[in-house]
Formats: C-alpha cells, structure tokens, sequence
C-alpha cells in the first residue's frame, strides 16, 4: 500500500523516522471507530515538527503531481497540515478542509478554503487511516459538492480494512504513505485482522 518512488524514498524514510520517534504512542487508547487498542499513532505529534513536514511536504506534492491534482485537503483535523504541506511543498493547487458539519452563520459552508470547481480535481488526504470512516464522510460531502476526486493519500494505514473501504467508496486510487508494520513492526496485534477484512465500528 505505501508509495515507494526513487526520488520520493530518502522522503519516506525521513517521514517514517519522525513517526517512529514521535507519533507512536504505547498503551491503551480508544480510537476514533471506538474500539480500544494497545497503541495510537498520532501523526500529528510527528508532522507538525520541522523534520516531518518537511518530509511530508515533499511527498504529498509529488503526490499531487503524479495524480494531477489541483486540490487538496479532506476531513478536518486529520487532513489540515497535510493540506498545508502539499503548499510547502509546491503544489500548484488549491487546500481545503472539510468541516464535520455545515457551517452554521457566515458563508454557511462544509468545506472551507479556495472556491473548488466541477474541473478541480480533489486529492483526499488523512493522517491515519483504520476503518476509513472520517475519510468516507470527507469523500461524500466532496461529491456533494459535486467535485472529482482523483485519489486518496494517507500518512499511516493501521491494515484495519480502511484502506480497502475507502478505495471502494472512492473508484479512485488509494495510497498510504507508511503502514503501522513499519511505524511499529513489534505490534502486539500483527497479521490482525487478516488481509481484506475489516473490523465493525
């Protein structure tokens, strides 16, 4: 699932370095799905440091460019920084965030940032990926809009079935920039649960 080009690699590895050290968390935590797990990978912790956005910058305008993207963002707070690195990096495009819910007072909007249009093309981006699910309400409210989107990066995928649910509800490609098998090869939890499966919740 992670992208691995010659040129984006010494990247990868920088980004998967900074998640090591600052975005594992061991012990118990419940996750966004509400299910409760013996480790949290918050990106955050790791991308909203010098060496990881840095990092990060690099690889989402690359991967901007590959797919042609003129937009960029998803479902705040997860998709907010990436967004931004996709500018530091020198993506020619547009950075959106998509709120929760509508707006209720001012402009009355869901997805905040740049006007988008019918020829935009929305490059959908997330900071940890396990069931999709904030990932899917992002896709949806995108083609509410009715705005393309050209495919689906993320930071981290968990290998919860995420990544499976959302390249489904998308028809678009879906990419993880790491796995949690390389964020944390030592998981107590490894091989669950088995490839193609996704958990409830």
């Amino acid at each position: 699932m992670s992208t691995s080009t010659s040129r984006a690699e010494p990247a990868r590895e920088r980004l998967l370095a900074e998640l090591r050290t600052h975005a594992l968390v061991i012990g118990e935590v419940v996750l966004t799905s509400g299910r409760t797990a013996q480790y949290l990978v918050d990106a955050k912790r790791a991308i909203l440091l010098p060496a990881g956005f840095a990092a990060l910058a690099e690889l989402v305008a690359e991967q901007a460019a590959e797919w042609s993207a003129t937009a960029v963002g998803g479902m705040t707070m997860g998709a907010d920084p990436i967004a931004c690195a996709a500018l530091a990096g020198g993506a020619d495009v547009k950075a959106f965030f998509v709120r929760k819910e509508t707006k209720a007072h001012g402009l009355a909007r869901r997805i905040e940032g740049p006007v988008l249009g019918a020829d935009d093309r929305c490059m959908l981006v997330e900071d940890v990926v396990t069931t999709g699910g904030s990932t899917i309400r992002a896709l949806r409210a995108i083609r509410d809009e009715g705005l393309p989107v050209c495919g689906v990066l993320a930071i981290c995928d968990r290998l919860a079935g995420g990544g499976a649910a959302i390249a489904e509800a998308a028809g678009a490609p879906y990419r993880a920039l790491t796995t949690i098998d390389e964020v944390y090869p030592e998981r107590p939890d490894r091989g669950w649960p088995p490839a193609g499966r996704c958990l409830s919740g």
